[in-house]
């Protein structure tokens, strides 16, 4: 008997095949684990459990076959499937993915991160952009990215450093662009008739509130989406006085970029020490929060702020 299986055993290495890890996590190239899911696994068909975990049993074989809705084909051998055993399938591209930071993060790394934030805060065609949730995300894998676009510096005060720098150096040249296409057609505007969309005078309010107010709406305007893309266009418009502009603009920059930075890399540990819970897990909730805490100003202003109570318009008006 014992030589039968001796013969068996040896067959078995000979024909390359090797005993496959009893349970394997799957994921996308976003770092989702795909739970509760229908997998077919060389031929077989499994579903991953609430942590996208499937267990396999014994089987035997080369390399894994996995076909799943949605995603590509992947094939995999036994011994590429890391010691964690996390085998990484690719979604398939649709149109909402632009909508998700790690798209940007795994397509483009730091070089498309640096164009997001400049083309966001700078061109009209950024505003849909996912300014905040890209930077939180950025901080959550910052290390991962410095290495994969410069070099490993293995140390995370200097990985949050270098993205400091360069993300808000981005940010800066962006509104520098905005605020200089708004001085270009500002003239334009100004001589142009006045239409039903279209006063003159909105202008003019727009002047006398950047002049007043210039400073704070600048740094303000980084924190609230779709504000922080025409922002800087407005103030060149209205010609708010460049060395004003220019330093609110870098002080802005700074704050936003180091604000969503560090809150990303450091509330991510913190919450997975205390709690276990890995925000890598729930970037989409993450998104979402952001998304609402960001614009609430923005709604409350434009549709939920009222007239204090007791202040009656006047006769005059």
């Amino acid at each position: 008997m014992k030589i039968i299986l001796f013969i068996g055993f040896i067959l078995l290495n000979i024909s390359g095949f090797s005993q496959v890890p009893d349970t394997i996590i799957i994921h996308s190239q976003y770092h989702n684990r795909l739970k509760e899911t229908n997998i077919i696994v060389n031929g077989n068909k499994y579903t991953t459990d609430n942590r996208g975990m499937i267990f396999l049993g014994d089987m035997h074989a080369d390399s894994l076959k996995i076909d799943l809705a949605g995603y590509k084909q992947t094939v995999i051998a036994i011994k590429d499937i890391k010691a964690n055993n996390r085998v990484e399938v690719k979604k398939i591209f649709e149109w909402k993915d632009v909508f998700n930071p790690e798209f940007y993060i795994v397509h483009g790394g730091l070089w498309l991160i640096l164009f997001i934030v400049f083309a966001e805060t700078g061109l009209f065609v950024g505003f849909f952009l996912p300014g905040d949730a890209l930077l939180f995300v950025t901080g959550i894998y910052s290390s991962d990215i410095v290495a994969s676009a410069l070099f490993d510096t293995t140390n995370q005060w200097a990985d949050l450093g270098i993205l400091w720098i360069l993300i808000t150096i981005a940010g800066i040249l962006g509104n520098f662009i905005g605020y200089w296409f708004g001085r270009k057609s500002g003239p334009f505007l100004y001589h142009r008739k006045d239409t039903f969309f279209f006063k003159k005078k909105y202008l003019r309010q727009a002047h006398d509130f950047y002049e007043k107010n210039g400073g704070g709406a600048i740094i303000i305007a980084r924190f609230v989406p779709f504000v922080r893309t025409f922002a800087p266009i407005v103030a060149g418009i209205v010609e708010m006085d460049k060395k004003k502009f220019a330093f609110y603009n870098i002080v802005g920059s700074i704050l936003w970029v180091g604000s969503m930075l560090t809150a990303g890399h450091f509330l991510q540990r913190v919450i997975y020490r205390q709690f276990g819970f890995d925000l890598k897990e729930h970037l989409e909730v993450i998104v979402i929060g952001i998304v609402i805490i960001t614009t609430f100003p923005v709604i409350w202003k434009l549709f939920i702020s009222k007239k204090k109570p007791g202040t009656a318009p006047s006769k005059s008006e």
